[in-house]
Order: structure tokens, then C-alpha cells, then sequence
């Protein structure tokens, strides 16, 4: 090895020097909360950001520095990175802030029921104007979004009820027989079905099929600024865009329910002459013994799932900003709000029919 240069050992020394004083300086000075530095002669940058750093752990302050060693020790500390663990703040500031946030998020949520109801008035408006002046109606779009909506949605929905109506007739199977009341399997699955899954599953399945696709391509729309075009050119974004798409579910959704009962009930049917030997007779029998109260309530529904549905999807859409990061997050929010007014309103239908006994 080559001999150490004039410069290597006087750094040796200070480093040892250094570790002496400050183990020296730690046991004497911790309990007054203060690191005493008198006594040491030499200090270079690895001590002064020794120093600093046990200081900042402990929250001890250096004293009994020399001037130069206090200009070292301030350069150093300007040199460090802030601390990444900040000082907590008291409790009663953390409360303060936490009111303060859920205030806003209360605030802000409000603001925008005001405007999706202000939205809503304004879908309203144009469809009553629409009925006075049909000709301004755009056919073609509602045709469009017809099938789009309605007639393209029919495999899935149907699979969809005819699956719940499989799972509904085995696991009411399952229960009625320790009973010996296999036969009310039918009116469990007819109920079940006609009243209330049937409409609410393809309400949810249109909820995420279609009031995705309305905020993806009004945002589109928006983002390369069509929906500003249509406006220029004396075109009202709401007649144009909105309400054949709202039409559109309001015409079809009725009809995707029906399908989803007839696919339900045929499910339910099947599971009962597999799993309880109910004859498709026997099944077809006990069914028109059902109230179609049950029907009629279920399809009630429909159209208020299909505005709510259709409105949210819009005007999300119409919400997007310039960046595709707004876009995807509009269309996310569109699903979610979409899906949780459909339980929301199925739920206070439920109550509703319950209380008038029907």
C-alpha cells in the first residue's frame, strides 16, 4: 500500500478525535437535552453532519461550538434534506383539518347534485319540446343507439338472468326441501325474479354496458372539441347528444326486462325439473298461479332505471375535461354513480310497494 499522504492522516486523527468528543459529549449532555461540543478542536463535514443528524433524532441543541465550527455546522445543516418525518401536529389541529376536509367533500358533493339535478331539468325541458315539434327528433341516432343499447345487450342479459334464475330454484331447493315444500320453489323463483332480480340485474348490467359508453363518447366528443362545434353552429348539445340516447334506454330497458324474466323463469325451470323433479307442466301450472302484480311492479321500474341511467352517463360526459385522465375517471365515476342510484331507487321502490301493500 502506499504510505499515507500528509493529507490522510491529519483526517484519521479528526475522525478519531471526533468520535471520542462526541461519545464523550452523548453521555454527558443527553439528560439536559443539549450536545456540548466545548473541547473539540477540529471538525470537518462527516462530524458536522454527525452532529447534526443525532441532534435532529433527539432534539438536542449543539451548543458550545467555536464560530468557525458554527459556519461549518450551518453550512452543512442548509446542505441537508429536509426531514422526511415532520413534526406531528396536535390533536386538536389534526381534528380541525379532518372537519375541514369532510366539510368540503360535503360541499362539493352537493354542488354537484345541484348540477346533475340541473342537468336533469334540462333533459326534461328538451323532451318536452321534442314531443311538441317531433320533427326535430333525430331518428337515425335513436335507431342507432336502440340497438346499440337494447337489441346488443340482449345475450348478455339474458345469460345473466338465466343464470341468476339457476341459482335462485338450487339454493331455494336446497332450503325448502328439509321442509318438505318443494313445490314453492316456483313461486320463490317467479317473485324473486318477475319483482325484483330480473329488472335489477339488467339495470345494473345496462348501468355499466351503457353509462360507460354515453361519458366515453360525449367525453370524446368534448375532448376534440365537437360538443363546442355543435354549439357554434346554433346546435344544442343536450337535443343532439343527450336525449336520443336517454329515449333510447327509456324504449329498451322495458324490453331487456322482459327478456330477463323469460330467461330467469326458463333457468328456474330447469333447476326445478333437474334438482326437484318439477315437470315443465307442473312448473308452467304453479307459475300462472303467481300475481302478475309482480310483473308489473318489476317493470314499473324500468323507465326510472332507464332515465337515471342514461342521465348520469351524459352528463359525465359533458364534464370531461381536455386530458384522457379526466375522460377515464368521468367514465369510471359515471359506472359507480350509475350502479348506486339503481340499488338506491330499487330500495326505495321497495319500501314504496311494501307500504301501498302491493
Amino acid at each position: 500500500m502506499p504510505p499515507s499522504t500528509p493529507q490522510t492522516q491529519p483526517a484519521q486523527q479528526l475522525v478519531g478525535e471526533f468520535v471520542l468528543v462526541r461519545l464523550t459529549a452523548l453521555r454527558g449532555t443527553l439528560t439536559d437535552g443539549d450536545l456540548d461540543l466545548t473541547g473539540l478542536t477540529s471538525l470537518d463535514t462527516a462530524g458536522a453532519w454527525l452532529i447534526l443528524t443525532q441532534a435532529r433524532r433527539s432534539g438536542a441543541r449543539v451548543t458550545g461550538a467555536t464560530p468557525a465550527q458554527s459556519l461549518l455546522l450551518k453550512a452543512v445543516k442548509d446542505a441537508l434534506p429536509p426531514d422526511a418525518r415532520p413534526a406531528r401536529p396536535p390533536r386538536h389541529v389534526e381534528l380541525l383539518e379532518r372537519v375541514d376536509h369532510l366539510g368540503r367533500e360535503t360541499a362539493e358533493a352537493a354542488a354537484g347534485l345541484a348540477r346533475i339535478t340541473g342537468f336533469f331539468g334540462q333533459v326534461v325541458a328538451r323532451l318536452g319540446g321534442t314531443l311538441l315539434h317531433p320533427w326535430r327528433l333525430r331518428f337515425t341516432a335513436l335507431v342507432f343507439h336502440m340497438q346499440e343499447t337494447g337489441l346488443n345487450a340482449v345475450p348478455i342479459v339474458a345469460l345473466m338472468a338465466f343464470l341468476t334464475g339457476i341459482v335462485i330454484a338450487y339454493q331455494g331447493a336446497d332450503q325448502l326441501r328439509q321442509f318438505g315444500a318443494e313445490v314453492f320453489v316456483v313461486d320463490l323463483v317467479a317473485i324473486s325474479v318477475l319483482r325484483e332480480l330480473g329488472i335489477l340485474m339488467t339495470a345494473i348490467i345496462v348501468a355499466g354496458r351503457s353509462a360507460s359508453a354515453f361519458t366515453a363518447a360525449i367525453g370524446s366528443m368534448k375532448m376534440r372539441e365537437e360538443v363546442d362545434a355543435l354549439r357554434t353552429l346554433g346546435l344544442d348539445p343536450v337535443e343532439v347528444l343527450v336525449l336520443p340516447r336517454v329515449l333510447a334506454l327509456l324504449l329498451m330497458l322495458p324490453v331487456l326486462a322482459v327478456v330477463a324474466d323469460l330467461a330467469g323463469l326458463l333457468g328456474g325451470g330447469l333447476m326445478s325439473w333437474y334438482e326437484l323433479g318439477i315437470s315443465p307442466g307442473m312448473f308452467r301450472t304453479r307459475l300462472l298461479d303467481t300475481d302478475v302484480s309482480h310483473f308489473l311492479v318489476g317493470l314499473a321500474k324500468a323507465p326510472f332505471f332507464a332515465v337515471i341511467i342514461g342521465v348520469i352517463g351524459c352528463f359525465q360526459g359533458l364534464q370531461v375535461g381536455g386530458n384522457a385522465e379526466s375522460l377515464g375517471q368521468l367514465t369510471s365515476r359515471s359506472v359507480v354513480q350509475a350502479i348506486f342510484m339503481v340499488i338506491l331507487l330499487d330500495g326505495m321502490f321497495s319500501v314504496l310497494f311494501a307500504a301501498a301493500g302491493v
